[in-house]
């Protein structure tokens, strides 16, 4: 068995990092328009790995991982940080048990979903945290949807 090897710029990521920035931009955008408190957003790829992290001045120092574990959430379980969270209000025990399996990675509250290219594939995922978890998600839709994305809600 040989290596195969791929020629540099063959390989397309269903996410670059200018969708990442412009994704970041239009939710912070809208934060500003709503007054939103400092908050942090997380932009993860298809298969969960951070490409764009951004925390505004006077976000708490957590913020980080909590943005990233919202994205992480929706990318691995294939449903949205407030799905999950719902699922945790009738199911604490399984979701406690999810999270531990995930090394923390999963964070059953709104703020985080999968968004969809225009070919319909998932591209990626996006966390947002630092208000209350219905206006990050608020941020996280204008985001996506700013960016030509369809959220995964």
């Amino acid at each position: 068995m040989g290596f195969m090897l791929i020629p540099r710029g063959k390989i397309m990521s269903k996410l670059s990092l200018e969708d990442a920035r412009s994704i970041v931009r239009a939710a912070l955008d809208h934060a500003a328009t709503i007054d939103a408190k400092p908050l942090t957003v997380a932009v993860l790829d298809d298969g969960g790995h951070l490409v764009m992290l951004e925390r505004q001045d006077g976000a708490s120092a957590l913020r980080p991982e909590v943005a990233q574990a919202k994205a992480a959430t929706a990318i691995n379980l294939g449903k949205s940080s407030r799905a999950i969270a719902e699922d945790a209000a009738a199911r604490p025990t399984f979701v406690s048990a999810l999270s531990a399996l995930a090394g923390g990675r999963v964070l059953p509250a709104a703020g985080g979903f999968a968004f969809r290219n225009t070919k319909g594939d998932v591209a990626g995922a996006i966390g947002i945290t630092g208000d209350t978890s219905d206006r990050d998600e608020e941020c996280a839709i204008a985001g996506a949807k700013a960016a030509g994305f369809s959220p995964d809600l």
